[in-house]
């Protein structure tokens, strides 16, 4: 056993960012300004987009995408069965329906296919999430969103400094939405942003963080300001603030080196699990750039005497963290009472959801950790195999 504990997830966390956030404390300015729009330049011109609008979570940022591009009651939006609840529960805000589609048993991308099927003329937008970092196959739903006159609304949540075909994940779609959330490549403890090339939707999502105001209340505390304003739509509470932003601004410094660091720590993993038929590792495909901020192994329980659950209980017993990403949204209650899913209605979600585990990774991780998670794992196999 392992000496000592391996989280799943541990935070990229410096000197650097506390200093940053002194600085901000001390500049008497707290909430949104002038370091929120420092963030959202930088983070727009990194990810390829006209204009970046900063939230206060990844699910606020999907939330005022898809008001802005015209979602409302009685339409329909395709999202992955094989994500978590912020991706479709949004759609829920809008009076919308959140439409269930299966995932591929490879990346766990959504099934173009399956989305293809399901596609009606109540239809209004598509939500593909870049599962663990690997980018979907984005020609081929941009191309059926055509077709179909529908919107496309990337969930980047995992997918920051991703790429498909050389283009990076950000400028691509109508809107692509990211989360910082402390578990994320890229943390602001929480928050997130919405990135897009129209500066009208741009606007309005802005105008919509902040109760629906106008602009000129972003600054109107300020000797530059005025104390009037109007509003324009019954908005959100979803600004970012400085304190936040402070933090965002040298994590995207460092984002480089954490990159190289979880993409580095992918190859160590497929590299010592390559002998072993009782799992199957991720890996990318030739035309994209993966963000690696997933691990996620799926086990040959047929070569195994024990579940996946058990697998991550003995893990735990190695002294190694790991997780489930994730629990598809079809085997949730509310979706199972709501719009009556069955398990066999997705079958790929299903079979893969029985034996996906989510590693370590992460940049903090030292040599010694990274061989530590291998050591784990290869005794658990090799206590456990049939």
């Amino acid at each position: 056993m392992n000496e000592r504990w391996i989280p799943f997830h541990a935070p990229s966390i410096s000197e650097e960012e506390i200093a940053a956030v002194g600085e901000t404390l001390r500049s008497g300015w707290l909430t949104t300004g002038s370091r929120v729009r420092e963030f959202e330049e930088e983070f727009a011109r990194r990810v390829g987009a006209k204009y970046a609008v900063a939230t206060n979570s990844g699910t606020a940022a999907l939330h005022i995408a898809l008001e802005a591009l015209g979602v409302g009651e009685g339409d329909e939006v395709m999202v992955p069965t094989m994500t978590f609840a912020a991706t479709a529960e949004v759609v829920h805000y809008l009076g919308a329906k959140p439409v269930l589609i299966d995932c591929e048993s490879v990346t766990l991308n959504l099934d173009l296919n399956a989305l293809d099927h399901a596609i009606t003329s109540r239809t209004k937008a598509i939500v593909p999430v870049h599962f663990g970092g690997h980018p979907c196959e984005m020609d081929q739903i941009r191309d059926l969103a055509q077709r179909h006159q529908l919107a496309v609304v990337e969930d980047a949540a995992h997918a920051f400094q991703a790429q498909y075909r050389d283009r990076p994940i950000g400028g691509i779609s109508d809107v692509t939405c990211f989360s910082f959330y402390a578990t994320k490549s890229l943390t602001t403890g929480e928050g997130g942003m919405a990135t897009t090339d129209n500066a009208a939707w741009a606007n309005h999502m802005r105008c919509m963080t902040l109760h629906g105001i106008t602009k000129d209340a972003w600054n109107r505390y300020t000797a530059a300001g005025s104390w009037f304003y109007e509003i324009q739509f019954p908005g959100f509470k979803y600004n970012m603030t400085d304190i936040s932003a402070a933090i965002g601004l040298v994590q995207l410094e460092k984002s480089d080196q954490f990159l190289i660091a979880r993409t580095e720590i992918a190859a160590m993993y497929s590299a010592a699990f390559a002998d072993l038929p009782e799992l199957h590792c991720p890996r990318a495909e030739t035309h994209v750039d993966h963000a690696w901020h997933l691990y996620v192994i799926q086990l040959e329980l047929s070569r195994l005497r024990i579940s996946r659950n058990e697998f991550i209980d003995a893990l735990k017993k190695e002294n190694v963290g790991a997780s489930v990403h994730f629990i598809p949204l079809h085997l949730h209650p509310y979706y199972r009472k709501t719009f009556g899913y069955r398990s066999e209605d997705f079958p790929q979600a299903s079979a893969v959801f029985d034996r996906i585990v989510s590693l370590p990774i992460y940049p903090k991780m030292t040599l010694e950790d990274v061989q530590a998670v291998i050591r784990a794992v290869r005794t658990v196999v090799a206590q456990y195999r049939r």
